[in-house]
């Protein structure tokens, strides 16, 4: 574990995350099989303007995995956390799988969260009967099928998948693999499937109602794992949400275009 990594024991078990900055508290939840290395370059530029308080997510990093593994466990891990703190509100950004959690934790816990941002975001992941912005659910069963049969070359192609569309050189993409994967290693394949179920099963469209903080939602139109129709979705939704569109931009603007993306979040949060 790195050495600049902070843990502390809790109910569950133990959590780690990276503190960094000074002033008000942002607090930037990662995605799938990532951990709080994916925000480095995020790290470095909102660090200017807030303490940065970067989790890493049950099961990734260097925080233990919980049991049952669902956005309402994760939600109460993060408000313990919080709790042990002593950080009555927070500004909250959460990308893909973070920002599902983001929002469970807004309506669970709503005097935690000052603003929001849903970075690349949806309420619902899986296409369904009466919600079209969202993947086939037989392409989440093929990529279980690809962690359980190839791992490594299947969360290689999932990576190459948040930047289809986009011209990524060679060089920035060995760049953001080393500072975002390997510096910390991915998840135990069985964590990977147990926040794949997340996805799978998770719908909170149902509690979109309830959330009014004022929440930025940030989507990139080429965006091939999470539709550009999700975060239009969200931002009419919420109550007192606004939506920034990126052209030409895939699943992580903050890797994508980090001094916009970073700009757009100093903007809004302060």
């Amino acid at each position: 574990m790195p050495e600049y990594l902070k843990t502390l024991p809790l109910k569950y078990g133990q959590l780690s995350w990276q503190e960094l900055g000074e002033g008000p508290p942002l607090v930037l939840l990662h995605g799938w099989s990532m951990s709080h290395a994916v925000f480095a370059e995020q790290a470095e530029l909102l660090s200017r303007s807030f303490r940065l308080l970067i989790p890493d997510l049950p099961g990734h990093g260097g925080s233990d995995p919980v049991d049952p593994c669902s956005l309402v466990s994760i939600a109460r891990i993060l408000a313990d956390w919080l709790g042990k703190l002593d950080i009555k509100q927070s500004n909250l950004l959460g990308w893909s799988l973070g920002g599902q959690v983001a929002l469970q934790l807004s309506a669970d816990f709503p005097d935690l969260v000052q603003r929001l941002v849903l970075l690349s975001s949806t309420p619902h992941f899986c296409t369904s009967e009466n919600w079209s912005a969202g993947l086939p659910p037989g392409e989440l069963r093929m990529l279980r099928r690809g962690i359980q049969n190839k791992y490594l070359a299947t969360m290689g192609n999932f990576f190459d998948l948040q930047f289809k569309g986009e011209t990524l050189a060679v060089e920035r993409r060995r760049e953001i693999i080393q500072f975002a994967v390997r510096s910390v290693g991915l998840p135990d394949p069985a964590v990977a499937l147990s926040t794949l179920g997340i996805l799978g099963q998770e719908d909170l469209r149902p509690l979109l109602h309830s959330i009014d903080q004022q929440t930025l939602v940030i989507h990139g139109e080429n965006d091939e794992i999470i539709p550009h129709a999700a975060g239009q979705y969200l931002s009419q939704t919420l109550s007192n949400a606004r939506f920034v569109s990126l052209p030409g931009i895939g699943h992580a603007p903050f890797l994508s275009c980090p001094e916009l993306s970073a700009r757009l979040v100093c903007e809004f949060c302060r």
